[in-house]
């Protein structure tokens, strides 16, 4: 093992370049009032005289997904009138959205809707276990100093999303609706409410100070709101694999196979999920066969073998194979008075590490703050100068969660470049190691302690371990190229994301302007 006070002078020495780079070589992200898209395909400008005084609700929220149902529960408790204009009000049957983190759970018991987790099925999550080459290791939350309720969650989406909806609904000023949401209306600037197909096919209009749009991954609303870079770097093959048991009870189960991750983890007492990353946007063929080939002559000889057998059985049963790609886009929002972005519509990760939800409950909880001292939200500029707080505020946990999504997403997959080999075999050892090796990371990963210069240290950490195990006991010119190249490596696969969610607001909020905005006096 590579000494100690050696270690941690190196250690010291690339955290010192770190922290130089982050401060002078980040993008400043502060929001600019002026930026706006030239083109605003999807708002629709108000004909005739419109005044949002006259509306019956607060907020309007376009869609009832985790954020929408969550968001609407929260803002109507503290006596806002909302209006809730959602799709599709049956039962969503997803593949992902699937594994609340134990950070997580704290926000939705912080927005009091920890009683949805009851009655569907859900089970406990103490940790995950992870495997490679035929080894594996245990990580598991440090939970010790929490309730013991506390840990994460598994659960079929669906049911999950139904009971939040029924929670909102059951307060009297939540109206939830059943309706497309077709544009944005627009009146000098200012967004005034929404367009929206009823259930019934009709045109209709609803109005209110403030419309919060939620609809989604696939929202056909943000364009007008953000400038969104979406990328698909993968897609998830689902299964659900039945009456079988995981190797390791209650926790989630990752394959660093080759080419990229498999998953699996409980969502109901007798289904466990399984879901196949396969990098790029194009997945084998369903309806030929080429899927079914691929999972049992590919993935299949990779899982444990205690999971083959019902892997097979899964495989072949007819219509349980479901893919969706994974989409990652860091929050880059356009300041609209009358309306604001959350959710997968404003922020997404790629859910390898299962960080969507809380990043989406952890938002609500800023949102809740900053609105709960405000009696009138008709002065749309006023207010939306005040809320962009929200985007500064909401960095250091959001980003933190997304960075360590996209970094270990990139760690995780093989690669036939030695170094980056080299860095996947080092993240293994160094989460093996345990305590404060592995109690750092699964902090960050669970959400309970989202800190990004927690994340930098222990991602460089896990750097210098592998080049430590390449140097000792004979460092050879070929083992210093590709310790090297190692660093070169991980400084190509961190910094690029970090530059992309915004440096100074992640790193330096409080020197941001937004960071200090008070409630406009009424």
């Amino acid at each position: 093992m590579v000494d100690q006070c050696a270690l941690g002078w190196i250690l010291a020495s690339v955290l010192g370049v770190v922290a130089l780079y982050l401060f002078f070589g980040g993008k400043n992200c502060g929001v600019s009032n002026g930026r706006r898209r030239e083109s605003l395909k999807n708002i629709a400008t108000i004909n005739g005289e419109c005044k949002s005084s006259n509306s019956d609700a607060d907020i309007i929220i376009v869609g009832a997904g985790v954020a929408g149902s969550a968001l609407a529960y929260t803002l109507a408790k503290d006596g806002r009138r909302v209006h809730v204009i959602e799709r599709d009000l049956t039962e969503p049957d997803r593949i992902v959205g699937e594994l609340l983190q134990p950070g997580g759970y704290l926000k939705l018991t912080e927005l009091g809707l920890q009683d949805c987790v009851d009655d569907i099925d859900a089970q406990r999550v103490y940790g995950y276990a992870l495997f490679k080459d035929g080894k594996d290791t245990r990580l598991s939350y440090p939970l010790e100093k929490f309730h013991s309720d506390v840990s994460g969650r598994s659960f079929h989406n669906g049911r999950f999303i139904q009971r939040m909806r029924e929670k909102a609904a059951t307060l009297s000023n939540v109206r939830l609706e059943q309706g497309t949401v077709t544009s944005l209306l627009e009146e000098n600037g200012i967004i005034k409410g929404v367009q929206y197909k009823n259930k019934s096919g009709q045109e209709t209009k609803a109005y209110a100070p403030l419309s919060i749009v939620c609809d989604g991954c696939f929202s056909n609303l943000r364009r007008s709101l953000c400038n969104p870079k979406v990328d698909v770097p993968s897609c998830f093959v689902g299964l659900v694999l039945e009456n079988c048991d995981l190797p390791h009870a209650n926790h989630g189960h990752v394959i660093l196979a080759d080419p990229s991750p498999i998953l699996f983890y409980p969502i109901s007492s007798t289904e466990i999920r399984c879901l196949v990353d396969v990098p790029g946007q194009k997945v084998p063929s369903i309806s030929n066969g080429e899927m079914a080939n691929y999972l049992k002559n590919v993935v299949a000889p990779q899982i444990p073998p205690q999971l083959y057998d019902s892997f097979i059985a899964a495989v072949d049963k007819k219509g349980n194979i479901r893919t969706m790609p994974n989409r990652s886009m860091p929050a880059d929002p356009l300041p609209t008075p009358g309306a604001l972005l959350m959710g997968d519509a404003f922020n997404m990760r790629h859910p390898l590490t299962g960080g969507g939800m809380t990043v989406a409950l952890s938002d609500i909880v800023v949102l809740r703050d900053l609105l709960k001292p405000l009696r009138d939200l008709n002065d749309a500029p006023t207010l939306c100068k005040y809320l962009e707080a929200f985007y500064t505020l909401r960095k250091p946990v959001a980003s933190t969660i997304n960075t360590l999504a996209g970094a270990l997403y990139k760690v995780f997959c093989a690669s036939p470049d030695q170094a980056r080999k080299e860095m996947r075999q080092a993240c293994f050892d160094y989460l093996s190691l345990g305590g404060i090796f592995s109690n750092g990371p699964v902090c960050l990963l669970s959400g309970l302690n989202p800190r990004p210069l927690s994340l930098v240290l222990h991602f460089f950490a896990v750097a210098i371990y592998g080049v430590g195990r390449l140097l000792i006991p004979f460092p050879s010119p070929k083992r210093i190229w590709i310790g090297a190249r190692l660093i070169s490596s991980a400084s190509a696969i961190i910094f690029p994301i970090l530059k992309a969610e915004g440096v100074r607001q992640m790193f330096f909020p409080k020197t941001v302007a937004a960071y200090y905005r008070v409630p406009p006096v009424v």
